[in-house]
């Protein structure tokens, strides 16, 4: 269907592609995955229209293939009131109409040719879409989605991932050849993000996803597109099985690494000997076998194995603090109450004490924004901040705490940096290096965005972090490094998230919004509680092994004991096959 051969492409500041090929074809779901900032927005524009863009190579798409598209920030046409319904049969309800307009025209014409093409075109497109079943079609979407009760709802009443949802169904629902998703899961609570994994899983066309979340990542695709350093590679094959086979590449590159290495060590000994006997000994043999020696040398060094998908660079967050406190609370909330156009909290209390870290967890809608916003700003009688704590906020909406019309140097001399030299040293550690610094903050993607919020929380050293969605739009080695962060950090932690990998690594406990309240619960039983949802009855125990061997394999590489790593391997590849 889609046939990418040879692509290079570049911006005035950027190189984006080099030479690059991959193939789509009909059947598969397919991940498209890659660091924040690596160009995967740009190639699906690409895809979606190349007449915009100037590249070298070839990109083949059947003439036939329609393409339908579900962007990261959807927008609803607010001078429209659709239901749900609606919304989604919306090109059914159209064609229907159309019909009968038709049908109606044809009673008084006396030119009927015209009238009966167009009246075939329609039925055409009619039983393109499944004819007179896409009713039922909607029905049977909305009912895997769990949102069958919200049928007659106007859309503007939903909540951004039930519409999310929508907006997922509704171009299903059109049966293109080929659907792309740009970020589809972010912001999406629990109970949305496994409807999205239903929703996918019954797709029966193919399927191009731009996704970091691990949830779906594991339980969704079966073919893999890694864009990296300009670079692509494809993997047949589940994200699991991905991971573990970059994990047996890995292993061997660094068995060779260090082979080659010695083997460099003992020829820079015989290249020093030779120029030492030089020295004294002016004899032509001699020089011959130091230059010959100097050029064996160089060829060891061209052909190290360069491995850009298997030794990606994780950004060195860290979060520090001016000053500790003990043992003391930092947050109180005591009976605090929000209400727009419906009560959505009321008698909330909690405290956070001062190394706390605490996931707030509720459905999309329920407060948790505005709570944590309340929190920040602590101008109402129902929340105390201590004295001593000094907050630094992350906001899902990134314009909350970033100058769009800033460059990245200009955003951080503004938070307190002295010079620009200083600004480049401190966000090389965030992946932030050479002309990107001099960037407008709105040309930046998501990911990059809130890479340079968690870089401001960083160099703020404030004892108490609120976090609001932090790893939405980050790839998975950034949430992975995000997680070590939060793990290392001795201060104080409130965090929105639905990322439960994030939750349950880095989380004391949770805070379960309920019934328009919260409650707290111990992460044992937020753990049962979704893995009884979600999970398989055994996958739990299985992670957890997984996870334990991964350790394992970690701390052999870092012994260089390549033969227990490969038995491990051979331990990890049985569990991998239980997921």
């Amino acid at each position: 269907m889609i046939k990418v051969e040879n692509l290079s492409f570049s911006f005035p500041q950027k190189e984006l592609y080099t030479n690059i090929s991959f193939t789509l074809e009909a059947g598969q779901h397919c991940a498209f995955i890659g660091t924040s900032g690596s160009g995967k927005s740009t190639l699906i524009d690409m895809l979606m229209d190349p007449e915009r863009y100037l590249f070298d190579g070839k990109l083949e798409i059947d003439p036939d293939c329609t393409i339908g598209y579900v962007s990261q920030f959807p927008e609803l046409d607010n001078t429209k009131e659709p239901t749900v319904f609606e919304y989604i049969g919306e090109r059914f309800i159209q064609i229907q109409h159309d019909i009968q307009s038709i049908c109606a025209e044809m009673e008084t014409s006396t030119d009927l040719e015209p009238l009966l093409e167009k009246y075939q075109l329609a039925l055409d497109a009619l039983e393109a879409m499944g004819g007179d079943d896409f009713e039922s079609h909607i029905h049977k979407q909305l009912n895997l989605a769990n949102l069958m009760k919200r049928r007659d709802t106007k859309v503007a009443d939903l909540s951004g991932g039930e519409f999310k949802l929508i907006q997922v169904m509704k171009e299903m629902l059109n049966r293109p050849d080929l659907m792309i998703m740009d970020e589809p899961d972010v912001f999406l609570d629990f109970d949305n993000l496994n409807a999205l994994k239903k929703l996918i899983n019954a797709h029966k066309g193919m399927l191009l996803v731009v996704t970091h979340n691990r949830y779906l990542l594991n339980h969704c695709f079966n073919k893999i597109i890694h864009l990296e350093n300009r670079e692509i590679q494809e993997f047949d094959g589940r994200y699991i099985e991905y991971n573990f086979s970059l994990l047996q590449t890995k292993i061997e590159l660094q068995e060779l690494a260090v082979a080659e290495q010695e083997e460099m060590e003992r020829n820079d000994t015989i290249i020093n000997n030779l120029r030492v006997i030089a020295t004294y000994n002016s004899d032509a043999s001699r020089g011959r076998a130091l230059k010959a020696r100097v050029r064996f040398q160089e060829r060891l060094e061209a052909r190290r194995i360069k491995a850009p998908f298997v030794d990606i660079k994780q950004p060195a967050i860290r979060f520090g603090m001016d000053h500790e406190m003990e043992d003391a609370t930092v947050v109180k909330v005591t009976n605090y109450r929000v209400a727009f156009d419906e009560l959505l909290l009321d008698h909330v209390n909690f405290e956070i004490k001062s190394t706390d870290k605490v996931a707030i967890i509720g459905s999309n809608g329920t407060g948790k924004t505005t709570l944590l916003r309340d929190i920040y700003k602590n101008n109402q009688d129902a929340i105390e901040i201590n004295p001593d704590a000094k907050v630094a906020y992350l906001s899902q909406i990134q314009g909350e705490m970033l100058t769009d019309s800033n460059t990245i140097l200009e955003e951080f001399i503004d938070a307190g940096f002295k010079t620009y030299d200083e600004v480049r040293a401190y966000l090389s550690n965030y992946g932030f290096e050479g002309e990107i610094v001099n960037q407008k903050i709105a040309s930046l993607s998501g990911g990059e965005k809130n890479m340079l919020q968690l870089a401001k929380i960083s160099a703020s050293q404030a004892n108490v972090l609120l976090l609001d969605e932090p790893t939405s739009h980050l790839d998975t080695y950034t949430q992975i490094a995000l997680e070590k962060a939060i793990a290392d950090y001795k201060g104080a932690i409130l965090m929105i998230s639905h990322d439960f990998y994030s939750v349950v690594n880095g989380m004391d406990y949770v805070l379960i919004i309920d019934d328009k309240t919260i409650r707290k619960m111990k992460m044992k039983k937020f753990k049962q509680m979704i893995y009884a949802s979600h999970f398989d009855r055994d996958y739990l125990e299985t992670e957890q092994k997984k996870r334990a061997v991964e350790m394992k394999i970690e701390l052999a590489l870092k012994d260089t004991n390549f033969e227990l790593a490969k038995g491990l391997v051979d331990e990890l590849e049985e569990l991998i096959k239980l997921l």
